[in-house]
């Protein structure tokens, strides 16, 4: 009995001293997308800190590609031990999966480590669009059924769900225009071609501010700090309780050690309790949001639940 309790106190004092120990060397964080994406910004921001805090190098590696699914398996296909991140965003984690095959299983094959951000997007019209507020909106588009559009950066993509999921809570029917990118699907409503699109806080504030496009409310139930005088859809209709925002967060492959996970957890809290990096994130039009890995698990089952059902009542298809 005795040889038994000196190894379980072994086994606890070598658990300790490992979480305490790492990191001992470079850690890599995939982001599965292109430099100066948000994903991307974000996940630098938050390395940065951690490279700062823990003493060794946080070190970006960019693998773009089929929506953020290149990188993605990349990293779930990585070593569990704690020196390989992944920078996991809403696209290839949360909707993915009800779109089209994958070759991994987000909520099987990650292990959350914590939340970062959440990305508000903002239901945007020309200026020269009748009504000021979503209320307004709303009302034009239910006595006009299939008379107006929407864009979005392409099928499938956040702001087509979005969109979407606003269609529908609101009952107003219109026709959707895809585009390759943010840049044309915002154009073609600055120049009138298009009614409408909801798209993300950073896209749109630039052209808000110089009075090319009008806010008509955000998608999130708290008002975001980057648009502090645009109310939530919910706040001014009659949509009480809407709240839709994209996420990024960190995690990494499933099996990695749960200290290890929780210790990043910690510190990540702790970075964005910082008040400069919060304004920096307002900034981008990034709302903090930690997590501890538990709740950042729950929270990616619902997040996949939802968008499944905004994608089947949709029944949306990636030609």
């Amino acid at each position: 009995m005795l040889r038994v309790a000196l190894a379980v106190v072994s086994l606890v004092l070598a658990a300790a001293a490992g979480a305490q120990s790492y990191p001992n060397r470079p850690v890599k964080v995939i982001v599965p997308w292109p430099p100066g994406q948000a994903t991307d910004i974000a996940a630098r921001v938050i390395a940065e800190r951690l490279q700062a805090a823990l003493g060794q190098p946080f070190v970006v590696d960019n693998k773009p590609g089929a929506g953020g699914a290149i990188g993605t398996e990349a990293a779930v296909k990585s070593p569990a031990d704690g020196y390989t991140l992944l920078a996991a965003s809403s696209g290839p984690v949360s909707i993915m999966p009800s779109l089209q095959k994958i070759p991994y299983d987000p909520l099987k094959d990650l292990a959350p480590i914590s939340l970062i951000c959440r990305n508000a997007y903002v239901l945007v019209t020309n200026p020269a669009f009748p009504g000021n507020n979503a209320r307004d909106f709303i009302a034009e588009l239910r006595a006009n059924p299939d008379k107006y559009t929407f864009s979005s950066s392409g099928t499938g993509a956040t702001a087509h769900l979005f969109a979407e999921l606003f269609n529908h809570t609101a009952g107003i029917k219109a026709r959707h225009v895809p585009y390759k990118g943010t840049a044309p699907a915002i154009t073609d409503i600055i120049n009138g071609q298009i009614t409408y699109t909801l798209e993300t806080v950073a896209a749109t504030l630039p052209h808000v501010k110089s009075g090319r496009l009008k806010a008509l409310g955000v998608s999130s139930a708290k008002r975001s700090v980057a648009m502090p005088d645009v109310p939530p859809i919910a706040e001014v209709t009659d949509l009480k309780g809407f709240d839709a925002a994209a996420w990024i967060g960190y995690a990494a492959p499933a099996g990695t050690p749960r200290d290890v996970l929780q210790r990043l957890s910690a510190e990540m809290h702790r970075i964005l309790q910082q008040p400069e990096l919060q304004e920096r994130l307002a900034q981008l039009g990034l709302d903090p949001a930690p997590s501890s890995p538990d709740e950042m698990a729950g929270f990616l089952v619902r997040e996949q639940e939802r968008y499944a059902q905004i994608i089947k009542s949709a029944n949306i298809r990636i030609e």
